[in-house]
């Protein structure tokens, strides 16, 4: 078949060669008309050109963004790719293939227009994306949606791949997105609120009970001094027996039931001092523990230092009518009950943080009404021959010699001690009396300046000479009556509290050295600070000797464990800690 246009653009001629050989033609005349044939041709062929690039272009910026578009711009690729590769017999159809394709799309205006002039349209004038306005119209949504209420029962997607694919199954648009997105952000938001509260008390019952290793080691030693004669030798033996009370040699007080504690700061001290033959501890115990403890030390003495071992039970001074407000603490049901029930009860955990319920945890550890908690305000008492004494908690490790303390002259202050409100941490060094009592208490408010710096417990240098001609023990008693009287309502921090009224008046701010805090609290706490510190605190709920403790703080404690041991070997404290 032959395609012959006349060159006036007036008449087709269509020719076909027939099975008879002869060839048949038809002429098609075509009428006037007002634009030449000529030039329509002309213009065909331009846009024959043209419009494929056009579409094309199109297309593929289409194809960056909206699906809708995407499709769009697909077929316009297929079809003009089409028309590309067309031979000129076909050139016509191919033509009028893409002006039916254009028509088919301007039937829907705000496709052409939102694929067209989103994606195209800033390319040409030189514009920039768009992405701030699509930022900006999204932030509007979420904020027409933060404050509706979200149906009871309402399905969330499990992850956000879901969300994806809901919205992919189920056409979202940009509110039902908002609105899913936000409801399980809510939802995320209570899951790990209730987590977080959930681990503060499993760390809280963790830090108040007592280690299966720990509570063997006191058993087998007290069946080790019913058995073991070796176990009851005297401590200190006959012949150190005066240097219980010569106030020439240094004397450290540790009140403590935890062996292997105890066990460890003796060793930590012995072996960091340079002198320490000069060296004499007075351990001080409850009656339960007694027997543990001294067959400790004496099946593991500490020489060339003295030890001595007590229980409680052993002082003639500690008498219900010397100690009648700690009596009060230990037996009072309602003050038993506040530290030992249940600690969530009557807590409403949407209006707190869990900070403030750590804080509130940490307040209402049981070690709080333990007499040997308490014993430290009635040293003087129990130690009538000595003139100065070193106190130590046994959650210290002693990593310097401190013989240098008894030269610090405490100008006739009673208590050494280093003050916690000159540090940049919130948890540790930057305490004043606000953040240990209730001023809005009357009492408080009226006796105590909420900015007064705090100072520390654990490590602290005793003048007992200047404190026996003060009244801070009858200061300690009357606070802690005050406090009984108002259900606890004035602090709720354990024996500090108490001191840092009892002491008021009576500290000497000694070099921070001396006494490193927070080890218990901050797992980030700077390695170097630590290994410089004379006394570095395990203070807080992550003790060493727990699980829960921080592991790259413990070995600055395990040090001073002697795994060899044979206790300390069959109580497998080595695998428990």
């Amino acid at each position: 078949m032959q395609l012959h246009i006349s060159p006036s653009m007036r008449s087709i001629t269509i020719s076909s060669s027939g099975n008879n050989g002869f060839i048949d033609s038809m002429k098609i005349k075509v009428a006037a008309r007002h634009i030449s044939y000529r030039t329509l041709f002309h213009t065909i062929l331009i846009l024959a050109f043209l419009l494929p690039f056009v579409f094309i272009l199109t297309a593929v910026v289409t194809l960056e963004g909206v699906n809708k578009c995407s499709s769009f711009g697909g077929w316009i690729i297929i079809r003009f790719g089409l028309g590309l590769l067309s031979n000129f017999m076909i050139f016509s159809f191919s033509v009028c293939m893409h002006l039916v394709v254009v028509v088919m799309v301007c039937l829907d205006p705000d496709l052409i227009w939102d694929c067209l002039g989103r994606r195209l349209g800033p390319r040409l004038l030189g514009r920039v994306d768009d992405s701030g306005r699509l930022v900006k119209d999204f932030y509007k949504i979420l904020n027409q949606v933060k404050n509706e209420e979200i149906p009871d029962g309402v399905k969330l997607p499990a992850s956000f791949n879901h969300l994806v694919s809901e919205m992919k199954n189920n056409q979202y648009d940009a509110r039902t997105f908002a609105f899913m997105l936000r409801a399980m952000m809510e939802k995320l938001e209570r899951e790990i609120r209730e987590s977080k509260f959930a681990e503060l008390m499993n760390k809280h019952f963790a830090a108040s009970s007592i280690p299966k290793s720990i509570h063997c080691l006191s058993l087998r030693l007290t069946d080790e001094y019913s058995s073991n004669a070796h176990a009851r030798t005297q401590l200190p033996s006959p012949e150190f027996l005066p240097l219980l009370s010569d106030n020439s040699y240094h004397h450290f007080v540790l009140s403590t039931d935890n062996i292997l504690a105890a066990s460890v700061v003796v060793t930590s001290t012995v072996q960091s001092s340079l002198k320490p033959d000069r060296i004499v501890f007075h351990i001080i115990t409850d009656k339960k523990t007694y027997a543990g403890m001294h067959s400790w030390f004496a099946l593991n003495p500490a020489s060339p230092a003295t030890v001595e071992v007590k229980g409680v039970h052993q002082f003639d001074w500690l008498t219900r009518e010397n100690v009648p407000v700690l009596e009060a603490v230990e037996n009072h049901n309602g003050i038993r009950d506040y530290y030992h029930g249940n600690h969530i009860a009557g807590t409403n955990l949407s209006d707190t943080t869990p900070r403030r319920f750590a804080s509130k945890l940490q307040a209402r550890s049981p070690k709080y009404i333990s007499l040997l908690n308490h014993l430290r305000i009635y040293i003087p008492e129990l130690f009538p021959n000595l003139d100065k004494v070193v106190f130590l908690d046994d959650d210290v490790v002693i990593q310097h010699d401190l013989s240098p303390l008894w030269e610090i002259d405490l100008q006739g202050k009673v208590n050494g001690a280093v003050e916690t409100c000159k540090g940049e941490d919130e948890w540790v060094m930057s305490k004043h009396l606000k953040n240990y009592f209730n001023f809005s208490h009357p009492l408080v408010a009226k006796n105590l300046d909420p900015d007064e710096c705090a100072w520390a417990y654990g490590m602290n240098i005793f003048d007992l000479h200047a404190w026996r001609n003060t009244n801070i023990r009858e200061t300690y008693h009357s606070w802690m009556k005050e406090n009984l009287k108002s259900n606890l309502t004035m602090w709720k921090l354990g024996t500090l509290p108490p001191a840092l009224i009892a002491f008021k008046g009576h500290v000497h701010p000694i070099d921070p050295f001396w006494h490193m805090l927070g080890l218990g609290y901050q797992k980030n706490t700077n390695i170097e600070s630590v290994k410089k510190a004379a006394v570095i605190h395990y203070n807080g709920q992550s003790k060493p000797w727990l699980e829960i403790g921080f592991e790259h703080l413990r070995p600055f404690w395990t040090k001073y464990v002697n795994y060899s041991n044979d206790f300390i070997r069959n109580c497998h404290i080595l695998d428990s800690v």
